[in-house]
């Protein structure tokens, strides 16, 4: 599993971004995720988590998502 914190949350939309420093991932690189692959209550800000990497056709994808 990566770690990284959530650098942006869209709580109308239910989306956001997670920084992380995965050796995988090019520097600039944040990792998209969506609500349904978090468990529980909406993400903030500023969580650190722990989440699985994912190929999706739009980029890396975040899951099985869990705050840490």
């Amino acid at each position: 599993m990566a770690n990284g914190t959530v650098e942006f949350f869209n709580d109308t939309g239910g989306y956001g971004f997670i920084s992380t420093d995965d050796g995988d991932l090019d520097d600039d690189e944040d990792v998209f995720f969506h609500m349904e692959d978090v468990g529980g209550e909406d993400l903030t800000e500023g969580t650190e988590v722990e989440f699985d990497i994912e190929s999706s056709p739009k980029g890396p994808r975040a899951a099985n998502v869990v705050r840490t």
